[in-house]
């Protein structure tokens, strides 16, 4: 991911913490790391739990970096629409607009 992909508030908070930010990120790694699931499919699963906890941030950063781990738009919407049952049309609606954010500055 380049940095003009990145959100400016995580870019200030890097450099003001740059610590924690780097201990954040190797944990995820690590995380990530632990079983058999492929980079898409964590990057889905995680964009569906920040949908859950209605991060916006989190879910336009994870919806970014599972299309560049080979997701399609498809399956961006799928991963949050799946959620309508168990979230509610209305966060589920948010989200899908989060991801409106992404796909349309990704064309």
């Amino acid at each position: 991911m380049n940095s003009r992909n990145i959100p400016k508030h995580f870019q200030t908070l890097k450099q003001r913490f740059p610590e924690v930010i780097a201990a954040s990120e190797d944990l995820g790694k690590t995380a990530k790391a632990a079983g058999p699931i492929d980079e898409k499919t964590v990057h889905l699963l995680q964009m569906a739990a920040a949908t859950a906890i209605r991060s916006h941030g989190a879910v336009r950063s994870h919806a970014r970096r599972a299309l560049e781990a080979g997701a399609n738009t498809q399956e961006l919407y799928h991963a949050v629409l799946a959620l309508i049952s168990t979230l509610g049309f209305p966060v589920v609606a948010a989200a899908v607009g989060w991801i409106d954010d992404v796909v349309d500055t990704a064309d």
